[in-house]
């Protein structure tokens, strides 16, 4: 039986593809992106999320602890991720709802099983299903089980990735994918090193074969002020999207900073503090600059 490691499935979203979807979030990523806004999504492993401001200072976590993890620096309990089993006991304990293990284990049945109760809303709408992350071509097995399922239950499919994996397993799972929502983040492989963790290259040759293959594409880019939002990327963007022979559109989807307080709850540093939104001017700016390479552009997705 193929199982997979998720940490989320969102019902009726209007973003990420066409019509009303359910999102399912698989976990682990290889890339390491400076303004990444699922940190739950970057671990191939379940892992322990703390709302402090939830917590009540009560105590029942540490004393159900067998690990003896859960220590308290006055009285706010304190993990040692080290120590900590993920028994999920703290969890159980905790009145105030302020622990939560991010990632589960599940199989193909029981995913389906929660998007099928949406296949109404599918028909209706134009919907279907979206896999996300994470990068779910990290679980090449389980994401090509659960296409095939969504194939023979005839729900659209749509798989958003960063690209980053090997031709090899890409090509296995790509006749079951209707759309493929494609990450393109710095063209400049230095700069792309440098924010991501990953040279660009792989991403760029798999992004061109899926177009040479006539998939459905539609190329996304976030905008991260300071880091791609300089023309030079974005005219190179631009160059290489209008290259592209099956290419829907171009998303700009503006950065956001709503993933700070996230970064606390699994006792992460987020590298980008200070970094704010980019203003309406600018991304109409960028956009029009993309418009005139012959394509059509959308702000947000």
């Amino acid at each position: 039986m193929t199982t997979g490691t998720i940490f989320d499935v969102k019902r009726f979203s209007i973003h990420d593809g066409p019509g009303i979807r359910t999102t399912v979030f698989f976990k682990g990523c290889p890339l390491t992106c400076s303004w990444c806004h699922n940190p739950e999504g970057q671990a191939t492993e379940p892992e322990l999320i703390f709302r402090a401001n939830r917590c009540l200072r009560c105590g029942a976590c540490v004393s159900v602890c067998e690990q003896d993890a859960i220590s308290t620096d006055g009285d706010v309990p304190v993990t040692d991720r080290s120590k900590c089993s993920l028994c999920g006991a703290c969890v159980e304990a905790c009145y105030a709802e302020a622990r939560e293990i991010a990632g589960r284990e599940v199989t193909v049945a029981q995913v389906m099983a929660e998007i099928e109760r949406d296949i109404p809303f599918y028909d209706r709408s134009g919907g279907g299903v979206t896999i996300s992350g994470g990068e779910p071509l990290l679980q090449k097995d389980f994401l090509l089980a659960l296409l095939r399922s969504c194939r023979q239950a005839e729900i659209h499919t749509a798989l958003d990735t960063c690209g980053h994996s090997s031709w090899e397993t890409l090509d296995s799972v790509r006749e079951y994918v209707d759309l493929f929502l494609y990450d393109l983040k710095v063209m400049d492989d230095a700069k792309h090193r440098k924010f991501t963790g990953a040279s660009s290259e792989l991403a760029l040759n798999n992004l061109e074969a899926l177009s040479e293959e006539g998939h459905n594409i539609v190329v996304r880019v976030p905008i991260i002020p300071g880091i791609n939002d300089d023309e030079e990327n974005i005219r190179e963007t631009g160059a290489l999207a209008a290259r592209l022979r099956s290419l829907e559109r171009v998303d700009l989807l503006p950065y956001h900073d709503a993933a700070l307080q996230k970064y606390a709850r699994f006792d992460k540093h987020y590298e980008l503090p200070e970094t704010r939104p980019p203003s309406d001017e600018h991304m109409n700016d960028l956009a029009r600059t993309l418009r005139g390479f012959g394509l059509q552009v959308q702000i947000g997705g």
